[in-house]
């Protein structure tokens, strides 16, 4: 919703400044289709040739995170820190053999499926099973600080792979502008040929001519690079549910108490998805 009001004051500030000041829209509208034609084609082919067609897909797919947001809420970090604090009860209370069925295979497991929106991201529920395989293989031997680094390194990994296409969105972002000036230099060789026209007649061509690079200044810093920032935060702060599932298994193994380990990870979360403290220690008092 806050995208598409952007959008609206970004359209309404600068064609309603323009025409307040004096200025004829017609000459903009004018020009606008085979600026665009020549800036949006340019800019389509560059992306086309710079990106595979998997990263283009995932081009689409950022761009929608920017009018849908975040997917994660607040009762889904609260769900985070149920599962997988119930696993590493269970792991330290009953051990390596109550756990490894629920980690096998977590579509069957009686917890994991207390959190059906959990287990539709496959990179957190590998994340937290591939984690605890390790360590019911490892009897128990490894140290968390190694544990520690081997899930930064998948947190990193998936970040990296999840962060390409808003990258892409910034680069397109930064080739409008010049894609604007050929445009632009386009324009002005068409004026040079028709430069026996009347000054009437060049003043309007040159005026369709300065709005391609008008169009690539203002698709670049006005749309497309806020839409590559906005779904970076979009992914970033989907990215911190990863972390809260790393605290709480790392600080288990570390050997702290479950109360200390659940809040560090509550008190880790953003504020605007931050549950109660009641809402965590409650909630675990019943399972």
């Amino acid at each position: 919703m806050f995208a598409v009001v952007g959008i609206i004051v970004v359209i309404a500030m600068v064609f309603g400044g323009f025409i307040i000041s004096g200025g004829s829209i017609g000459v903009i509208l004018h020009a606008l289709p085979l600026e665009m034609l020549i800036i949006g084609g340019a800019g389509l082919g560059a992306t086309i040739t710079g990106n595979s067609m998997a990263d283009i897909k995932a081009l689409g797919g950022a761009t929608m995170k920017v009018f849908k947001g975040p997917k994660y809420k607040k009762q889904d970090f609260l769900d985070t820190i149920f599962l997988v604090s119930r696993l590493m009860k269970m792991l330290r209370t009953d051990g390596p053999v109550a756990v490894e069925p629920h980690i096998e295979d977590p579509k069957s497991s009686a917890i994991f499926t207390e959190y059906p929106r959990l287990l539709q991201d496959s990179t957190l529920i590998h994340l937290i099973c591939d984690t605890l395989r390790l360590v019911v293989v490892s009897s128990g031997t490894l140290d968390p600080r190694a544990v520690e680094d081997v899930m930064d390194s998948s947190i990193k990994n998936h970040q990296h792979h999840t962060l390409s296409p808003a990258n892409g969105l910034q680069s397109l972002a930064d080739a409008l502008p010049a894609l604007g000036i050929v445009a632009a230099v386009l324009g002005v060789v068409k004026t040079m040929a028709s430069i026996d026209q009347p000054p009437a007649i060049l003043g309007e061509m040159i005026g369709s001519a300065l709005v391609g690079t008008f169009l690539g200044v203002l698709l670049a810093y006005g749309f497309v690079g806020p839409f590559a920032n906005r779904a970076k935060q979009v992914i970033e702060a989907d990215s911190a549910i990863y972390h809260v599932a790393k605290q709480i298994i790392i600080a288990s193994l570390h050997g702290h108490p479950l109360p200390l380990v659940i809040e560090a990870a509550r008190s880790s979360i953003a504020h605007s998805n931050q549950p109660a403290f009641a809402d965590v220690f409650d909630g675990m008092r019943g399972r």
